[in-house]
């Protein structure tokens, strides 16, 4: 399709058309993983939710695929797509904060980074993701688990309205009262019903927390582990931390020695009162010979950031996910084995617990379903070299296939990649026929596809 075609779409938005003739446009198409090699007709850096309207339209009567590119990762290459649009949401990043509601509204181009920084002026937050560079929209629309999570919930449990543009090019507001199937669908089901051009969540006292990481040999992740999963088992919902294995990062708290060596990492929060935050975290300092630690009072946004060095823009990367019920002593050992071989220092591989207040809504009352769990493993293979593709992706792959007999049939959608699409039932389990009829009142048509894809239920 040429320029000239294009020039309808032009007319109808005020933000910047880039396509293929533009100067711009290579960097306009990269994102997050540098595996992904697509070209769109266009790049839309939308200005205001008229040109998320006339792009949905303009895609919509034009037969074109259509992604829509959030701020962050999105592994799997969906903020991109070849010969169709892309709506992106690059120069929409604001975060309004209401201190006395407790309360911010938050566009759609935002980074967890962004909206922790707007909402520690108030010594407020909600539950957000492990990287600050993670978008808010992906991550809330996927579930959103967090170091927040066993006090406050998934990110989907704190939205309390999103307005979203329609396949048809209508606009609603979705929440409990106004289009509330929409809402629910929402809150765990993706990208599958709209375009959320506005989130509004609900925030609680974060401030100042207590928190940072524990490193320990790989040789000692068996005895880690186990001791992690009976901890945070007992530990207060204000103890937020995951058990997983990295290299050793080239932190001046970690002798250089294990700088680059598979390494086993306790990472968290305690948002209790600080002046418990010490005793809270002795336990797990006593676990296991210590390699290196970085613990002590910390803004809550500075925590949300400490991994933002090791996740650059453009490297190559491949995920996993999955649900246990429990880490078992069997889940333990494969852990421990494909952790001692993990193939980059920005690979990570986490598992997360899943308890507290995310176990106090029921199954059924968000598309998020795995209530039920104990822990969601993700496996995140990244790395610089497209030469190492082969040997990193098969590291995922193997590592999946040796902990998934451990699992439950489906895992968190935020930590799938492409290939991951045949397991799109089992991700929502009974939650699945509800969805697809959602899918069917919103996008009967399967407008919105590149994702995790809900097919439309059949009429």
């Amino acid at each position: 399709m040429s320029n000239i075609e294009l020039g309808g779409l032009r007319e109808n938005v005020r933000g910047r058309v880039i396509d293929r003739d533009d100067p711009d446009y290579d960097d306009a198409r990269s994102v997050f993983n540098g595996m992904i090699d697509r070209r769109p007709l266009a790049v839309v850096r939308v200005s205001q939710v008229a040109d998320v309207i006339a792009t949905v339209g303009f895609a919509r009567d034009n037969g074109l695929d259509l992604a829509i590119r959030g701020g962050g990762h999105s592994a799997p290459g969906f903020g991109t797509v070849d010969d169709g649009i892309v709506i992106d949401f690059a120069d929409r990043i604001g975060v309004h904060v209401d201190p006395e509601a407790r309360t911010a509204r938050a566009e759609p181009g935002a980074t967890w980074a962004d909206f922790n920084h707007a909402t520690h002026a108030f010594g407020l937050a909600t539950t957000g993701g492990i990287i600050g560079s993670t978008g808010i929209a992906g991550l809330t629309l996927g579930g959103g688990i967090g170091y927040l999570a066993r006090k406050y919930g998934l990110s989907c449990d704190n939205l309390i309205s999103a307005d979203v543009v329609t396949a048809d090019g209508g606009f609603l507001t979705a929440d409990e009262n106004q289009n509330a199937d929409l809402f629910w669908a929402l809150r765990g089901g993706g990208g599958n019903f709209g375009v959320v051009t506005s989130f509004r969540y609900r925030l609680h006292p974060v401030d100042i927390i207590y928190g940072g990481v524990i490193i320990y040999s790989a040789e000692h992740g068996e005895t880690v582990g186990k001791f992690y999963r009976d901890f945070i088992a007992a530990a207060p919902e204000e103890f937020g931390a995951f058990y997983g294995f990295h290299q050793g990062p080239p932190v001046p708290f970690l002798p250089e020695q294990w700088h680059g060596t598979p390494v086993c990492v306790i990472v968290g929060a305690w948002t209790g009162p600080l002046d418990e935050g010490e005793k809270a975290w002795q336990p797990l300092l006593d676990a296991a010979p210590v390699l290196g630690s970085f613990l002590g009072p910390l803004p809550y946004p500075a925590l949300n950031t400490l991994f933002d060095p090791l996740q650059p823009k453009g490297m190559q990367a491949y995920w996993k996910a999955d649900f246990l019920r429990t880490l078992s002593d069997d889940a333990l050992r494969v852990a421990a084995d494909f952790g001692s071989r993990i193939p980059s220092v920005e690979s990570a591989n986490h598992f997360y617990p899943i308890d507290g207040a995310v176990q106090r809504v029921a199954p059924d009352a968000t598309a998020f379903s795995y209530r039920n769990v104990g822990f969601a493993p993700a496996i995140a293979g990244q790395w610089h070299d497209p030469a190492d593709n082969a040997d990193n992706t098969r590291w995922v792959r193997d590592y999946w296939e040796a902990l998934h007999p451990y699992a439950e049939a489906g895992g968190y959608i935020n930590f799938m990649d492409a290939d991951d699409q045949s397991r799109i039932a089992d991700n929502y389990r009974t939650n699945y026929a509800r969805l697809a009829d959602v899918k069917a009142t919103y996008d009967p048509g399967n407008l919105f596809h590149v994702n995790q894809n809900i097919a439309p239920a059949a009429s």
